[in-house]
């Protein structure tokens, strides 16, 4: 399987927040071509996911997902989905986040897997809907093995290998107030106001945990809404608060501390809640990607964390997050990434597969 050309295929399904199945059909048709089986499972109507196994019971998983965030094709110089190539760049939404690392995952799956020998385990697992909080891969976390030896995930990194990803916890504080006429503030009771001082007082509280890996935890305020129109006092206003968290004792109770630091101005409603990823330097499955890598002339260092979030935090570890997509391209307009970095990843992931079979 040529990986360039499934990257170019994928890239052509308007995977835009929905349709994965026509994705999820296309990649198992793929396998199927080969006398390879794997299992479509639908989340939703239209919105699939693909699971594939082989070999033992202790496996490498190799995870990707199928969606794309939204695109604007007014805004783009290339079509979105029209999957071309120029000056070794391939154009498209999704080239780099993440259907370039998606097709080397599977190209270095079906290379493995169609080679004769005892394997002791390899698992292709592509997602749903993970630019959403990791909906899809939610429901397949009962079906991840135990002890899995590592799960590779290959978001954009650019082929650099990177150890863990802090954590994402979105709450909605919701204010309520009295409505009155403007020109009578006296008479009612601002929400806007009173959002924006629990807001204040949290932004003042001190310092978020911080981890020695990850570093510190930061929160930004995603959006504000409140009001209907500039003669009422509003009786009503929302604010989301995007946290990334570390591990820490404290990060447990983190939506109860905002609470707690906001007081009764406000309701805080948990809207999502992922938890950190970090996998050790000296973990056995570090090793042998670092190995891999130094055996192909690629840097090894690895980089403690990134900071958006993966289907790792749902599905589970040791992770390592590797890929051949550009980290800055990610969600751009006139996405993009290298040809060349998408057959190396997919060497790479063929060949860590290929060592993690190799018995000590």
């Amino acid at each position: 399987m040529d990986a360039l050309h499934l990257s170019q295929e994928l890239i052509r399904v308007n995977t835009c927040l929905s349709g994965e199945a026509v994705a999820a059909a296309l990649v198992a048709h793929h396998l199927e071509a080969a006398g390879v089986p794997s299992s479509v499972i639908e989340w939703r109507p239209g919105r699939s996911q693909l699971i594939a196994r082989h070999g033992g019971d202790q496996p490498v998983v190799l995870t990707g997902h199928l969606d794309t965030v939204a695109v604007d094709p007014v805004s783009w110089t290339a079509d979105p989905w029209g999957a071309q190539i120029s000056d070794g760049w391939l154009y498209g939404r999704g080239s780099s986040d993440m259907k370039s690392g998606v097709a080397a995952l599977t190209a270095a799956y079906l290379s493995h897997v169609t080679r004769p020998h005892p394997c002791r385990g390899v698992q292709l697992v592509l997602t749903a809907a993970e630019e959403t909080g990791c909906e899809g891969a939610r429901k397949l976390a009962a079906t991840m093995p135990a002890e899995p030896r590592a799960v590779i995930v290959a978001e954009p990194t650019a082929n650099r290998l990177v150890l863990g990803h802090k954590g994402a916890l979105w709450l909605r504080l919701t204010a309520r107030g009295r409505a009155a006429h403007g020109s009578r503030p006296d008479l009612g009771d601002n929400a806007i106001l009173r959002l924006t001082r629990a807001v204040e007082e949290l932004l003042a509280a001190g310092q978020w945990p911080t981890h020695p890996q990850l570093g510190a935890g930061t929160i930004n305020v995603g959006t504000v809404h409140g009001g209907q129109q500039v003669n009422m006092v509003p009786d009503h206003a929302e604010a989301t608060l995007d946290i990334r968290t570390v591990p820490h004792p404290a990060t447990a109770s983190l939506a109860a501390d905002v609470a707690a630091v906001v007081g009764d101005q406000v309701d805080v409603t948990t809207l999502m809640n992922l938890p950190p990823v970090a996998t050790a330097a000296d973990h056995p499955a570090t090793e042998l990607v670092r190995t891999v890598l130094r055996d192909a002339g690629l840097p090894d260092h690895p980089d403690p964390g990134a900071t958006f979030f993966t289907d790792a935090a749902v599905l589970g570890g040791p992770a390592l997050i590797i890929g051949p997509g550009e980290p800055d391209q990610a969600h751009v307009v006139d996405e993009r990434c290298r040809v060349d970095h998408i057959y190396a990843a997919t060497e790479i992931y063929t060949t860590l597969l290929d060592r993690a079979c190799v018995r000590a």
